[in-house]
């Protein structure tokens, strides 16, 4: 049981500030999209590297997702969450001033890191405040703040067009999370959970003790296929459009549907699995991502790819953000950061992963089209693995 400083009916103000640090990681993995076409000029960049810049934030994520759950169980989430949004406050506006790609990537990394110690507070929070029975609902609230971002970040690129400055648009992602410092401290409750007597805080033993080897590890394969899928589209779908023979306007709207429609899915699959539960339901959007992805892979009109680029964005945030209410009722309360951590960052290499397979595809001449279609069956894989984790996972919480 959690210990919550703050009455229970600050819980939909407790929602919000964590909505608006989500919205903060959703806008600044699409800006690096939106920038991408300048950012590449500006710098010089070759596919490759703008497959490497695109992801080394994701390696910063997995190591601050590891850290930021361990501490979080330790020494409470609210501290390290702070320390967390301050650092990619500050990176974020080290991005902005990078003059060369080696600085790109340090500012990158150093982004990640923030945002990764950011996540599993924000996970362990939404599980610790919500009723068991919006538990699904409660966390989908919160990180349908990342589409909402993303889709803010589109919107801006689209109607700024050329005019745009790279370098403005994370600004701005820097200068925010820092105005929301203030909020974070004095209206975030403390939600660590009370000391418990004979607790055995080991992680390896949390993860894979008392029959749970089995589900975390197809936890983690869920993630990482998951992450794949939706990291290539938010990082490489404008310029993936537009390699298509899209004008690059179809580009910007195509990655603001993939974003307006995640809002929409994290809500409606989340009410979904709230009422139906999580196992199967969740098995069906993964097989409906592989059809929205093939689809997409072989859409020519701007029409098609842009509802088929909405179906793919309400489908893989949808279950994504699913995933997270699933990750903190698989362990124990007195680990429950550590666990949805550890399964955030190490799905987190799919982020890394995604993106790159896009850069590297791209480099060697394959076509915009056979790189969308390359993540059919990955969708089909976390199918899989979600079908047996379904038949194995015993909830905790």
């Amino acid at each position: 049981m959690s210990q919550q400083t703050k009455p229970a009916n600050r819980a939909g103000l407790v929602v919000l500030i964590c909505f608006l640090i989500a919205a903060i990681e959703g806008y600044d993995i699409q800006a690096f999209g939106i920038a991408a076409p300048q950012l590449v000029a500006d710098l010089g960049l070759t596919p490759a590297q703008q497959g490497w810049a695109a992801s080394v934030a994701m390696v910063g994520l997995v190591i601050g997702a590891f850290a930021g759950g361990w501490f979080a169980d330790r020494i409470g989430r609210k501290p390290v969450l702070m320390a967390s949004v301050a650092a990619f406050g500050l990176f974020s506006l080290a991005t902005a001033f990078s003059p060369t790609y080696d600085t790109l990537l340090w500012a990158r990394f150093a982004t990640g890191i923030g945002f990764g110690g950011a996540m599993p507070n924000l996970i362990a929070i939404a599980t610790e405040i919500a009723r068991p029975e919006r538990r699904a609902g409660t966390v989908a609230a919160m990180f349908c703040g990342m589409p909402t971002g993303g889709a803010i970040a589109a919107l801006v690129g689209r109607v700024a067009g050329e005019a745009l400055d790279w370098r403005m648009i994370f600004i701005a992602g820097g200068v925010i999370p820092l105005l929301l410092l203030p909020l974070i401290a004095r209206w975030l409750p403390e939600t660590r959970p009370e000391p418990q007597a004979g607790a055995d805080h080991s992680l390896p033993r949390a993860l894979f003790g008392e029959g749970r080897a089995l589900p975390t590890v197809l936890l983690w394969l869920v993630f990482m296929m998951t992450l794949v899928v939706l990291y290539l589209a938010l990082n490489w779908l404008p310029t993936l459009v537009i390699a298509k023979g899209q004008a690059p306007a179809e580009g910007f709207a195509a990655a603001m549907a993939f974003n307006l429609a995640g809002v929409v899915g994290s809500l409606g699959i989340a009410a979904l699995t709230d009422r139906a539960g999580w196992r199967w339901p969740l098995v069906g959007v993964y097989l409906g991502l592989a059809a929205a992805m093939a689809g997409l892979a072989s859409a020519g009109a701007a029409p098609m790819i842009l509802i088929l680029s909405a179906a793919a964005g309400f489908l893989v945030m949808g279950a994504q953000f699913s995933l997270y209410a699933v990750a903190p009722r698989l362990y124990p309360a007195h680990v429950r950061a550590a666990g949805a951590g550890t399964a955030v960052a190490v799905g987190r290499f799919g982020s890394i992963i995604g993106p790159l397979i896009a850069g590297e595809l791209r480099n060697a001449g394959v076509t915009a089209d056979a790189v969308i279609l390359s993540m059919a069956p990955v969708a089909l894989i976390a199918a899989v693995a979600l079908a047996a984790l379904a038949r194995t996972a015993r909830d905790q919480a």
